[in-house]
């Protein structure tokens, strides 16, 4: 399948800014089945851009502008190419161990509540067929789970509350960290079939013998030829589309538009 992506992000700012430092998880990685055939990040002010390889073995890109700065627009547009996997992850990046992934962040650690359910809806027996019922669990119990912007919730909150898809790939790892097995977040694009899709977060497991596994529990499905990878790390924190700081008063609106669109003459 031919994705076609355009992404644009502006910020605009009620004093003007002095500096911007920014960290950009916006362009993906090759693997066996996922293919970048072009790709470019344009931004509509003066800025210096450095591409880098972050500890989890993602692309980024560093931006730095000096002010004063009011407003700034990122653009990214390109093309992938995917190939349907059955959520199996081959030939991706991968500088860390599985075993690191074992651990938690304050975001992804299990309440009482929440480890009892994973225990409860995964069950005994073989590892993938757990993961795979773990999600189908989260997704008939929140199944109106939407894409909205990162809510900040520890997986323990918005399980007690009405998580959101990037909350549900929270609770997602903090179960699987309950049954003992390496979990992480995923940031990236999915093709919902409106052209216009907001960003996405999903969660993959490694899992023995097969490698890591994608499971998105908003969906209660692993990634098909829809999903394009772009960024992994413990938690949405560090895998984050765009993350920074800023020098300067007043306060910041984010406006996001993202078209994700399969394209006629996939490859």
């Amino acid at each position: 399948m031919r994705l076609a992506i355009d992404h644009q992000t502006r910020y605009r700012f009620s004093s003007p800014q002095q500096r911007l430092v920014q960290t950009l998880r916006l362009t993906p990685g090759d693997t066996h089945d996922q293919t970048v055939v072009g790709w470019r990040i344009d931004v509509d002010c003066d800025v210096r851009l450095r591409e880098a390889i972050d500890g989890f073995g993602n692309r980024v890109t560093m931006l730095y502008a000096e002010g004063p700065i009011d407003r700034i627009e990122i653009t990214v547009a390109g093309q992938v190419l995917t190939t349907e996997a059955d959520g199996l992850v081959r030939g991706s990046n991968e500088p860390l161990p599985p075993a690191l992934f074992n651990r938690t962040t304050p975001r992804t650690a299990p309440g009482a509540d929440l480890a009892a359910l994973a225990h409860d809806a995964a069950g005994a027996g073989d590892t993938l067929d757990r993961l795979h019922r773990w999600n189908l669990a989260l997704a008939g119990r929140f199944p109106d789970a939407a894409d909205l912007p990162d809510s900040g919730a520890t997986a323990a909150e918005a399980f007690a509350g009405e998580p959101n898809a990037r909350d549900l790939s929270h609770i997602f790892i903090a179960g699987a960290s309950a049954l003992g097995l390496p979990a992480r977040y995923v940031s990236g694009y999915r093709n919902c079939g409106e052209g216009t899709c907001p960003p996405h977060g999903w969660s993959e497991a490694w899992v023995e013998g097969l490698g890591w596994i994608g499971f998105d529990p908003s969906a209660g499905a692993c990634p098909d030829a829809n999903y394009v990878r772009v960024a992994t790390a413990l938690d949405f924190n560090g895998a984050a589309p765009i993350a920074g700081i800023r020098q300067g008063e007043g306060v910041e609106e984010l406006s996001v538009e993202l078209q994700v669109e399969r394209m006629n003459g996939d490859a």
